[in-house]
């Protein structure tokens, strides 16, 4: 039983250790990516972010209650 135990415990630590791994490991692959880029890739994400920054700049929320009676 002790030794299920134990298996169980490392097994759950290997796996959260693991997914940290994975997170580094991603985030290493997406910088490798954006360094394959060309200038011009690079410019059209830009600028399609910096739309879409203004967009939501401007954006006004604005509720309406919902009401159950039709």
């Amino acid at each position: 039983m002790d030794f299920e135990k134990i298996n169980k415990v490392s097994f759950e630590y290997n796996i959260l250790n693991e997914t940290g791994a994975d997170f580094e490991k991603a985030e290493i692959n997406l910088l490798k990516d954006a360094l394959n880029r060309s200038y011009t890739e690079r410019f059209l994400m830009t600028t399609r972010l910096y739309k879409i920054q203004l967009s939501l700049r401007r954006a006004k929320i604005t509720h309406k209650p919902y009401h159950l009676n039709k």
